[in-house]
């Protein structure tokens, strides 16, 4: 059966497919802007911090040849909106879909109030650690760049819950292969990767950077190699499994990704787009699998060939 191949079973979530947005991609789900999230193996929702946050200045998101620039800064309602009313609504509308909720702290103190917050509403099925937001001056990627600090903030989130705790991770480093056998130490169940690249777009006329905040992250095709480079990377460093992002725009990107190590993938700039692209992909899993001779998508993990 088609629900069996695309089936993907990780550390407490049972996917009916690999399938999944990023976070922030479709903000809490609960716009009806045709995303097709209930076809989707798993719902991601906007990163959720502990006050309401406006985000940076505007312009936040601007186009450039090579992808999308992005300084949003995590704008949400705040963890008290988020319990109060969101979580309810995505539960009323998405019935049994895995959750995700992605969180973020300026403190280790904050992740871990977050995350007791959320594990008391029995209505997340994950947490998603953002350790790799660029475009915030607290918190964020501060914790994911170092081993120590990652591992800080797993660990204290670990004895918070008993619910899977998935680390999303930062590219802007210079070797991640310490940063993740860190956080795999600390108690995470699986990693994210990877978050946006930092870049930097300028105005020729006005002599200024084009985003408010100057710099801002990179997402969209041009990342994609970037992302499967640091899958592979993590698949061959830690023993729990990897959630790839990055530029994926096709059902060939997301069996690349898997190749390279991921066993679930997210979408993100893709959608904006495309609202369609999550489940077009889905449609065509079964057809790639063929092709390439593959009897379902859990077996495409890990299958590169040095």
């Amino acid at each position: 059966m088609m629900s069996e191949r695309l089936a993907v079973k990780l550390p407490g979530l049972d996917l009916k497919n690999p399938i999944m947005n990023s976070s922030g991609a479709v903000f809490f789900g609960l716009e009806d802007k045709g995303y097709a999230i209930e076809e989707t193996g798993a719902l991601v929702t906007k990163t959720v911090t502990m006050s309401a946050r406006a985000g940076n200045p505007q312009p936040w998101i601007i186009n450039t040849p090579s992808g999308i620039l992005n300084s949003v800064g995590l704008a949400n309602p705040g963890i008290e909106a988020v319990v109060a009313d969101i979580l309810p609504a995505i539960h009323e509308k998405y019935k049994t879909l895995p959750v995700l909720a992605s969180v973020a702290g300026e403190t280790v103190g904050e992740y871990v109030a977050l995350t007791e917050r959320l594990t008391a509403t029995k209505q997340v099925t994950a947490i998603e650690a953002n350790l790799s937001c660029p475009n915030v001056d607290r918190g964020g990627m501060a914790f994911g760049v170092t081993a120590e600090s990652a591992a800080e903030v797993i660990h204290a989130m670990r004895a918070a819950t008993t619910l899977p705790i998935y680390a999303k991770m930062s590219p802007n480093v210079t070797d991640i292969k310490p940063i993740v056998k860190a956080v795999e130490t600390a108690g995470a169940d699986g990693i994210v990767l990877i978050n946006t690249v930092v870049g930097m777009s300028l105005d020729l006329n006005t002599r200024q950077a084009r985003l408010a905040r100057g710099t801002g992250g990179m997402s969209g095709t041009s990342v994609h190699p970037i992302a499967v480079r640091f899958v592979y990377e993590t698949a061959q460093t830690v023993s729990i499994p990897v959630i790839g992002v990055g530029g994926v725009s096709t059902v060939d990107d997301v069996l690349e990704l898997m190749m390279a190590g991921a066993s679930a993938v997210q979408i993100g700039t893709a959608l904006a787009g495309n609202h369609q692209v999550m489940a077009d992909i889905i449609r065509e899993l079964p057809s790639a699998l063929d092709k390439y001779g593959f009897s379902n998508v859990e077996e495409v993990t890990k299958t590169f060939k040095k």
